[in-house]
């Protein structure tokens, strides 16, 4: 089987739309959608978030729902990552912005032809923010091929 993926469309998250919506407002990201849904006659809340080509869904679901995905034990998205292009300077940015910083530095690891460097931050419902200075995947395969 062959399909055509051009590349991620966009990632969902279940959050506190509230405190999300102003957490990615100061990565740089803009809330270009707003809208609610119904679950058994409770509303829910999305936002749609944008920066450049990145889209995050940021949604908020009603109660029973709600309780029941913050109890899950897996299901949840494990991390986003956002590829930078310094890793280190990224790092002392948002530091010294206030986020909470899951690694005391960025770390190295010996992934593709350069390897890459990268670090994580918490998100205001926990989820796990990476960003990483990397090598694509494409010129990293580029790169094997002609030795």
């Amino acid at each position: 089987m062959h399909i055509k993926i051009n590349g991620i469309q966009h990632i969902g998250i279940p959050v506190t739309i509230n405190n999300s919506e102003t957490f990615y407002e100061g990565l740089g990201f803009k809330n270009v959608m707003t809208t609610f849904f119904e679950i058994n006659g409770n509303k829910g809340y999305v936002s749609m978030m944008q920066r450049d080509e990145m889209v995050m869904e940021l949604y908020q679901l009603p109660e029973p729902e709600l309780t029941e995905i913050k109890a899950r034990k897996n299901g949840h998205i494990d991390h986003v990552a956002f590829d930078v292009d310094d890793a280190e300077a990224t790092y002392q940015i948002l530091k010294e912005n206030g986020y909470t910083m899951l690694e005391p530095a960025p770390v190295f690891l010996q992934f593709w032809q350069k390897g890459c460097k990268y670090f994580n931050i918490a998100g205001p419902d926990g989820e796990r923010l990476e960003f990483n200075e990397s090598h694509s995947i494409e010129d990293s395969l580029k790169n094997q091929r002609s030795l």
